[in-house]
């Protein structure tokens, strides 16, 4: 793997020196040092030990946990479904093309938690998170094609949706992570990713019921955070909680399109957008599950920071039919 500025691994992996001679103030070399420039800039050393150095260099290895795809038992019915796909995401799906595609009007149910996905949360305020964020990414999602309408009107398709397991995110090792991302970005040219330990996870069940009740798109998915492009929160749905939006882009791409999820990302709409910054959703029925955080929420995910720091917005959400 070739390091992403311009130093080489010597012979004895024991050090760092320089691709080309020159590159630095001096041609004065200690294997306990790391000397670290990009084109046309020198920086000066960098007091860290080897083994440091192969400590970042191992977390670079991408690190994924894993969240088992099971069925969870909460559609109405998973004859349809088809064989397991995918590898950063896993899914199972069915979807009537015919019947999405004529459908005008969509519902948003609150979603539900699992016995044993609460079981795994001890906080119920982060429990409420998480299945807002779930609900949130959903009517946003489905807003690119849908009319969104409240809970007290018909509509032509209803989507229910179950969080079936929660794989914590380990807050010492996310904290830990966190510390040493920030503390190399003031050192080397790129942040070191992400430790590939305590890492979280997301299971999720939903279907978009006709009229009359009949499932006309379903999907069981799950996702494990990863070291690379999920950021570490110290909190224990910081993954589940950053996840949740993947799976609410996949299920709504699935309705929307009347086919499978394609695995290159589409451009977001305009409407989406706005959203994503805590702008006003397309319909007002979105409302009912708050706005995202916008540009604080991001910038408290840099930083580790819990998602209930900014985001407020499960507080005032309605509460799942039944609860």
């Amino acid at each position: 793997m070739r390091l992403p500025s311009a130093f080489a691994l010597s012979a004895d992996t024991t050090s760092l020196k320089p691709e080309k001679e020159g590159q630095y103030m001096d041609d004065t070399y200690a294997s306990s040092e790391i000397r670290v420039s990009t084109p046309g800039r020198a920086y000066g050393r960098a007091p860290f030990a080897p083994l440091l150095v192969l400590s970042l260099l191992a977390a670079a290895v991408s690190g994924c946990s894993s969240v088992a795809l099971t069925d969870g038992h909460t559609l109405t019915s998973s004859t349809g479904l088809g064989p397991q796909t995918g590898r950063l995401s896993k899914s199972r799906i069915f979807v009537d093309p015919a019947a999405v595609g004529a459908a005008k009007t969509a519902r948003i149910e609150l979603a539900r938690l699992s016995p044993d996905a609460e079981a795994r949360v001890k906080d119920p305020k982060d429990r409420a998170l998480v299945a807002n964020a779930v609900s949130r990414a959903l009517c946003v999602g489905l807003s690119d094609k849908y009319r969104i309408v409240g809970a007290d009107e018909p509509a032509d398709l209803t989507v229910r949706t179950t969080v079936t397991r929660l794989t914590p995110t380990g807050k010492v090792a996310a904290g830990v992570s966190t510390a040493v991302t920030l503390g190399s970005s003031f050192i080397l040219p790129v942040s070191a990713p992400r430790l590939p330990i305590g890492l979280g996870g997301i299971a999720v069940e939903a279907e978009a019921l006709d009229a009359v009740g009949a499932q006309r798109a379903a999907m069981v998915w799950s996702r494990g955070a990863n070291a690379i492009t999920n950021s570490p929160r110290v909190s224990e749905i910081g993954d589940a909680y950053e996840l949740s939006g993947a799976f609410g882009q996949e299920f709504s791409r699935l309705v929307i399109d009347g086919k499978a999820p394609g695995m290159m990302p589409k451009i977001p709409s305009g409407q989406k957008l706005k959203s994503t910054f805590g702008g006003k959703p397309k319909y007002a029925a979105c409302e009912a599950f708050g706005r995202a955080p916008g540009v604080p929420g991001m910038v408290a995910g840099m930083v580790g920071a819990p998602p209930g720091w900014t985001d407020k917005s499960a507080a005032k959400a309605p509460s799942a039919p039944g609860q």
